[in-house]
């Protein structure tokens, strides 16, 4: 069923993730029907009946252990994925007097909407990007980087936390976790599944007769690579399941909450382009506010562009669109480039050294070397000028 507004949206993201969950037990069961059909292929000699009902016996036989052992994944998922992201992009927790700008920002916005405070962090990193994560309110929290708090303005960053705020609040972020925690199981038993085919199936071939392989085994053969291959693609679009409409939703969140739909537009349009994430998993990138990992055009992208976000802030928001902004350069690149300039010379300012000195030495006054306003040109700055004598001798004992 479709959600037409914010709280039925929430609902259905709540059905979602379950039907997620379910999806995530069936395929593991497909890949581990596959992993005992290509095993009894590589075992036996029996025809495609015989080796697929065997199969059968040994899904059922494992499947005990295939749903203890996922389960046992989903936990892990959900009490260290914090953690284990934090380990990929180096983000670290901030409090308020460490980032008293930032803190401020996103407590006004969860203040004005009556929204648990998730936890803040930062990442390191020159990327113009922004992600939310965690399956509860007491993991929730919102990273951002330190780049992106350099290039963007208040009411920018603002918008970026708004729009943070409010996967948070659709349970975006919920569907995110358990979409990568499905991706993380199906490539582990697909790969235990090719390796067990690649290790054993070289000596299959060689030990085993023409007349053995072309019987019931070679199309088992062939059902367990359809098999993976199905399992591959279906988490695939069980990951683009999650729809792109949610970036459109989280926007227009911001939106709401900010009331302020040109500062959207502007964060996104520096965000655009400059949002990769060194070293960051496609799962990571997934979460941010714009993922610029192309797929074969907009096909297989997890977010929409930004054009297309950008028009339907100017259509449904009242927006308006300065179009692509060309950013000044980082500040420690303009320090570097300033550092490379040559000083300004003036009459006040020193050559630099070994360089020829082709005005009055110093200044117009001569040599500012050794020398005081008060002092006598061509005397000693410590050797006091001689004053005359008094009307009785002179001073100083002279």
């Amino acid at each position: 069923m479709a959600a037409y507004g914010l709280y039925s949206h929430i609902q259905s993201n709540r059905r979602r993730s379950i039907a997620l969950l379910i999806g995530l037990f069936f395929l593991i069961y497909v890949l581990v029907y596959a992993g005992a059909l290509v095993a009894e292929a590589l075992s036996i000699d029996a025809d495609l009946n015989t080796l697929m009902q065997r199969a059968w016996n040994d899904l059922v036989s494992a499947a005990p252990l295939a749903t203890i052992g996922t389960a046992l994944w989903v936990v892990i998922a959900y009490f260290f994925h914090q953690s284990m992201i934090d380990a990929v992009t180096g983000a670290r927790d901030v409090t308020r007097p460490e980032e008293p700008r930032l803190y401020n920002l996103l407590e006004n916005l969860c203040i004005s909407r009556g929204i648990t405070m998730p936890r803040l962090k930062i990442m390191d990193s020159e990327a113009l990007n922004a992600f939310a994560t965690g399956m509860n309110q007491r993991q929730y929290a919102i990273t951002v980087t330190s780049g992106l708090l350099g290039r963007l303005n208040d009411a920018e960053i603002e918008a970026v936390l708004g729009h943070e705020l409010t996967h948070i609040r659709n349970g975006d972020v919920r569907m995110m976790v358990v979409a990568v925690v499905i991706a993380g199981v199906v490539s582990f038993v697909a790969e235990l599944v090719f390796r067990l085919w690649f290790y054993n199936g070289f000596s299959f071939r060689s030990s085993r007769s023409d007349d053995r392989r072309g019987g019931g085994a070679g199309i088992a053969i062939l059902i367990t690579i359809g098999l993976l291959v199905l399992a591959y693609v279906l988490s695939f679009v069980i990951r683009l399941a999650l729809s792109r409409s949610r970036e459109y939703l989280a926007d227009a969140g911001s939106v709401e909450l900010t009331k302020n739909p040109d500062a959207m537009i502007a964060a996104l349009r520096k965000i655009e382009g400059r949002g990769e994430l060194p070293g960051a998993t496609s799962a990571v990138m997934e979460m941010c506010v714009d993922n610029p990992r192309q797929g074969f055009g907009e096909l297989f992208d997890t977010h929409p562009s930004v054009e297309s976000r950008v028009a339907a802030l100017v259509k449904f928001a009242g927006g308006h669109d300065p179009g692509p902004i060309a950013l000044p350069p980082q500040a420690d690149d303009a320090d570097a480039e300033a550092a490379r300039e040559p000083a300004p010379q003036g009459p006040w300012n020193s050559p630099p050294a070994g360089a020829p000195n082709s005005g009055p030495e110093g200044g117009p006054w001569g040599s500012s070397t050794g020398s005081s306003p008060n002092s006598v040109p061509g005397t000693d700055m410590d050797t006091p000028p001689e004053t005359p004598p008094g009307p009785w001798g002179p001073h100083g004992g002279r």
